[in-house]
């Protein structure tokens, strides 16, 4: 088979969406298959083109046996509702274009999404290649951009959902990331036939527990403290004050919490954590994905983290599936589909409410409770592998691939 596989986010950038994409383009040629993505070039989150990439329109290279061809945009931070539109617009163009001319033949045209105009320019390479639509749903989109309040204007609103109704009913397969979002989009009207649920998986050879104990430990001068990490995305999603706040009613002689990762609140965060006086905050930019591992090996606890809101309650972070890889205890402040999936792997606990005091007052109580910890971790480990794992899905997809072929 040979896919051409549209995605504005790739590796080195960090995330679930290049993650995702660059593991089963591998799976897929590792199976014989002929695979093309077309990417950007790697900007995200900060809106600042990779060292090695900068100065470029185009550029193909060759990764773990499939073809990677990188086109030009328009790079903005993740923050800032006009820039963003004319970044993921540029992309629309730029890999429409780049699909069509440089792309080759091809048997499906896959485009995944956030963003929607990535989805957009995936139906008009489907359409001049006559060859089957599959979008990829990872996320619900407007609704998230309208609850966050990044789309406030009747007018953007209405025509976000008009694109939004007009790609479903366009796509000759759906591929949502969770039963949520599935029925969600069932409710346009989209017979259950016309979807496939690919969730995120877990890649088992990167993500494998080791020594809590190690030179990543030690680099932040963390002794014997419970460390707590948040490792990823500090955007408008995430609510990670309520964090600080609980780090600050914690002694900073028994916990220290440790924030890794961009976006577009990490400076804001950082102020505010500076504001409030918290002493047990360490933050640290963003750190190569071979390394993500090691950093949740360090960790005592680590923490999944989503702002209230109905949209989030679609949604399974990749990151709880790396946590439980790792072999540790996951502390998830968000409600919906992933609570109910971390209470049924065992593999953590959840507070919902968010408030500070609840969620320091559940961190003491881990802390205080290592066996609990070390069993939160191995249950979750053998969950996520018998469910999660990136080859099965991988092939589980690409059977439903081979069947929407003519």
């Amino acid at each position: 088979m040979k896919i051409l596989f549209l995605s504005q986010y790739f590796p080195p950038e960090m995330g679930a969406p290049s993650a995702r994409v660059s593991e089963l383009s591998r799976h897929w040629a590792e199976q014989g298959n002929e695979v093309t993505v077309v990417t950007a070039f790697p900007n995200h989150p900060t809106g600042k083109i990779f060292p090695g990439y900068e100065g470029k329109t185009f550029q193909k290279e060759e990764v773990d046996g499939y073809t990677v061809l990188r086109s030009w945009i328009y790079v903005a931070p993740n923050k800032g509702f006009f820039k963003r539109m004319v970044c993921f617009l540029s992309f629309m163009v730029s890999s429409t274009w780049t699909a069509l001319s440089k792309g080759g033949k091809c048997d499906v045209v896959i485009a995944t999404s956030p963003q929607i105009f990535c989805g957009l320019a995936g139906w008009v390479v489907s359409l001049f290649k006559r060859k089957p639509f599959i979008l990829e749903i990872r996320d619900l989109w407007p609704d998230s951009a309208i609850q966050l309040g990044v789309i406030r204007n009747p007018i953007l609103i209405a025509l976000s959902r008009w694109l939004e109704r007009f790609l479903y009913r366009r796509a000759d397969l759906i591929v949502p990331v969770s039963r949520s979002i599935q029925s969600a989009i069932e409710n346009h009207g989209i017979p259950s036939e016309r979807f496939e649920l690919i969730p995120n998986g877990i890649d088992f050879n990167l993500f494998v527990p080791g020594p809590r104990e190690n030179e990543l430990r030690r680099s932040i001068g963390n002794g014997n403290e419970f460390l707590i990490s948040y490792i990823g995305t500090h955007g408008m999603a995430h609510a990670l004050e309520r964090l600080v706040d609980a780090a600050n009613h914690l002694d900073p002689e028994r916990f220290h919490f440790l924030f890794i990762g961009e976006g577009a609140r990490k400076q804001a965060i950082v102020a505010y954590s500076k504001e409030v006086g918290a002493e047990n905050v360490t933050f640290l930019p963003y750190q190569e994905k071979a390394d993500i591992p090691k950093w949740l090996a360090a960790s005592d606890l680590s923490v999944v983290s989503l702002k209230d809101l109905p949209v989030f309650e679609t949604v399974l972070p990749s990151k709880m599936f790396e946590i439980m890889a790792c072999e540790r205890p996951t502390l998830l402040l968000a409600r919906g589909e992933c609570a109910d999936l971390l209470k049924e792997a065992k593999a953590g606990v959840v507070v919902e409410e968010g408030d500070p005091a609840r969620i320091a007052s559940m961190i003491e109580h881990l802390a205080e409770n290592p066996e609990k910890c070390k069993g939160y971790g191995q249950t979750g480990r053998e969950y996520v592998f018998e469910h999660y794992h990136r080859r099965d899905l991988a092939q589980r997809y690409l059977e439903r691939l081979s069947k929407e072929m003519p």
